[in-house]
C-alpha cells in the first residue's frame, strides 16, 4: 500500500508593511535641510503679503481711527450668534409680562420700488409699484428693541408665504401664496416661557402651527407688536433698488401701542416715510429695510478675516510646490530613485508615503500660515479704517482648516505632478500653470467665464477661504464681484481633491511601467 503524502502549501511572500516606508520617507524629508527651510519662507511669504495688502487698504468705512473702529462698523448690528445683520424695520409694540398670546390679520400687503439705485439717494418721488419678494409683516417679540438683538416672528411676505423666523438665519414656512383683501393671512405667535410659537390660519378659527423657537434668558417683560419692513430688489443687472412695503392689520388686540422706528440710521438702503396710522382694531403700517443676515456688503466693502490673505497664500503655495516637487525630482536627478525602488518593490507605496509625507506638512504649514495671517490682516484693516465683516469661531477655524487643506492638496498634486515629469523646473511650471494661474486669471475676468474658471479649476479649492454669508432669506446677487465664491467651501474643495486624485492615480500608472 502506497501512502501518498498531502503537497505543502506554498509559502505566502509577507506582506510588505507601509509604516516602515513612511518612516523612511519621512526621515528623508526631514534631513534635508533646504526643503524645511523653504517651508518656513512659505509662513514668512504668506504672513508678509498678507501685512503688505491690509496695509494698503484704506477704505475708511468706520468713522474714527484706530480703537474706534476696533468694535466694527458704527451702524452694522451684530447677531446674537456674533454675525453681522440687517436690522430695519417700523414696529408697533408695547410691553408683554409674562406668558401670552398676540392675533391680528393681514388684510392686505402692498409696495413700491425705487427707479433709482441704492447708490443714489433714495426718494418716495421716484418710485414705481412692486411689492419685494421678501416684503414682510406681521408679528414680532423680542426682549429689547435693540439691534442685532434675539427675536422671534411670524410674518406674511411678498412672495414667500406664511414664515416663522427667528435670531435672523432660521426659517420655517408656513401657508403659501400671497396676501389680498380676498385672501387674507391670520397670524397668531403665543409665548411660553422662553418658547415662541408661531401659528397661521385662513378663519382666524382653525390654527395651524408653523414653528417654534427657544430663546434662551428671555425676560419676564418683553417687547411685542406689529412691524413691516421690505428689503433691497435686485434686477438683471445686479443693480440694487431700495423698496417699501404698507400692510394693513386687523382684528389687533387692543392695548397701550407705541410705534418705532428701527434702524433709522443704519447701513442698509431703505425708502423714507415710514409711519404708522390706526383706526380702532385696524392698523396701517408702512415700512423700508430688512430683518436677516447682512449680506449687501457692497455697501461696506468686501472685507473678511480671510480677504487679505489669498495673495500671500498664493505666494506662499508657490514656495510649498517647489519643495513638493522636488520630493521626487531630487531622487530622479541624483538616481537615489533606484536605491528607493530596490528597497520598497511596491512603488505606489513609496508614492502613497511621499504623499502622505508632503500632504501633512503642507497642511500644517498651510494653517500655521493662516493661523498668524488671518488675525493680523483683520487687525490692520480695522485699524485702517475698513469694515470687517464678522465671522463665528467655527468659521475662523474652517477658514483656518481649509487654507491648510488647500496647500495640502496642492503639494500632493505636485508630488504626482514631479513623479510624472520628473523634471523640477517642468514639474514646478506645470503646478503653478495648474494650481495658481487660473485663480490669477479668474480674479481679472468677469461675468460667466470667471464663475466657470472657479468652478472647473483648481482655483474651486479657494472657495474654502470664503466668510461672506449666504441667505435663502436673502434675494441677493451672490457674485465674485460681491465677494463671493460660485461654489462653497467643501465643493470648491472637493474638485481640487479631484484633480489631486487624478494626478495621482495617472503618477501610479506611470511609475508601474516605466523604469526608474
Amino acid at each position: 500500500m502506497t501512502t501518498t503524502a498531502a503537497p505543502r502549501p506554498t509559502a505566502q511572500p509577507e506582506r510588505e508593511s507601509f509604516r516602515p516606508v513612511l518612516r523612511a520617507e519621512w526621515t528623508k524629508f526631514r534631513t534635508i535641510r533646504g526643503w524645511l527651510i523653504g517651508l518656513g519662507v512659505a509662513v514668512v511669504l504668506c504672513t508678509t503679503f498678507t501685512f503688505l495688502v491690509a496695509n494698503g487698504t484704506h477704505e475708511g468705512t468706520c468713522t474714527g481711527t484706530g480703537s474706534t473702529c476696533q468694535s466694527g462698523h458704527p451702524y452694522v448690528a451684530t447677531g446674537p450668534d456674533g454675525e453681522a445683520v440687517a436690522d430695519s424695520y417700523q414696529f408697533v409694540e408695547q410691553p408683554l409680562t409674562g406668558d401670552g398670546t398676540i392675533t391680528a390679520q393681514v388684510r392686505s400687503l402692498t409696495g413700491v420700488t425705487s427707479s433709482n439705485p441704492t447708490n443714489v439717494a433714495p426718494s418716495l418721488a421716484q418710485t414705481r409699484p412692486g411689492l419685494a419678494a421678501w416684503a414682510k409683516a406681521g408679528i414680532l417679540l423680542r426682549p429689547s428693541t435693540k439691534q442685532g438683538s434675539p427675536y422671534a416672528a411670524v410674518m406674511a411676505t411678498g412672495a414667500h408665504g406664511v414664515r416663522f423666523q427667528d435670531n435672523y438665519t432660521h426659517d420655517q414656512a408656513g401657508r403659501p401664496g400671497p396676501v389680498s383683501d380676498t385672501s387674507p393671512r391670520w397670524l397668531r405667535l403665543t409665548r411660553t416661557g422662553d418658547t415662541l410659537t408661531g401659528y397661521d390660519s385662513t378663519d382666524g378659527t382653525a390654527w395651524t402651527k408653523i414653528g417654534a423657537a427657544r430663546l434662551a434668558g428671555l425676560p419676564s417683560t418683553v417687547h411685542v407688536g406689529l412691524f413691516v419692513t421690505s428689503p433691497v430688489s435686485f434686477d438683471r443687472s445686479s443693480s440694487g433698488f431700495a423698496t417699501q412695503a404698507t400692510a394693513t392689520f386687523d382684528h389687533v388686540t387692543q392695548g397701550a401701542w407705541r410705534e418705532q422706528s428701527i434702524g433709522a440710521q443704519d447701513f442698509y438702503p431703505k425708502l423714507p416715510g415710514g409711519s404708522y396710522h390706526r383706526t380702532g382694531s385696524s392698523f396701517v403700517l408702512r415700512g423700508s429695510g430688512d430683518i436677516a443676515p447682512a449680506v449687501v456688503e457692497g455697501l461696506l466693502g468686501t472685507d473678511t478675516p480671510s480677504s487679505t490673505i489669498v495673495f500671500g497664500l498664493i505666494v506662499g503655495l508657490i514656495a510649498i510646490i517647489v519643495v513638493a516637487t522636488m520630493f521626487i525630482t531630487v531622487e530622479y536627478r541624483r538616481g537615489l530613485i533606484r536605491t528607493t525602488f530596490a528597497a520598497t518593490p511596491h512603488r505606489h507605496r513609496v508614492l502613497a508615503a511621499k504623499a502622505v509625507v508632503i500632504g501633512a506638512a503642507a497642511f500644517v504649514i498651510g494653517a500655521l500660515a493662516a493661523a498668524v495671517a488671518v488675525p493680523l490682516g483683520e487687525h490692520i484693516l480695522k485699524a485702517n479704517g475698513a469694515y470687517v465683516f464678522p465671522v463665528s469661531t467655527p468659521t475662523m477655524a474652517r477658514i483656518i482648516a481649509g487654507a491648510g487643506a488647500l496647500v495640502a492638496v496642492t503639494a500632493v498634486a505636485v508630488l504626482a505632478a514631479g513623479t510624472i515629469v520628473r523634471k523640477s523646473a517642468g514639474a514646478v511650471t506645470a503646478g503653478i500653470v495648474v494650481f495658481v494661474l487660473p485663480y490669477i486669471i479668474g480674479s481679472s475676468m468677469s461675468g460667466g467665464a470667471e464663475q466657470w474658471l472657479f468652478r472647473l479649476t483648481p482655483a474651486a479649492g479657494f472657495s474654502v477661504l470664503g466668510a461672506l454669508p449666504r441667505s435663502a432669506q436673502v434675494a441677493y446677487p451672490y457674485t465674485m464681484a460681491n465677494g463671493y465664491y460660485p461654489l462653497s467651501w467643501w465643493a470648491g474643495l472637493a474638485v481640487l481633491c479631484a484633480y489631486a486624485a487624478l494626478a495621482l492615480g495617472i503618477a501610479a500608472v506611470t511609475l508601474r511601467r516605466r523604469d526608474a
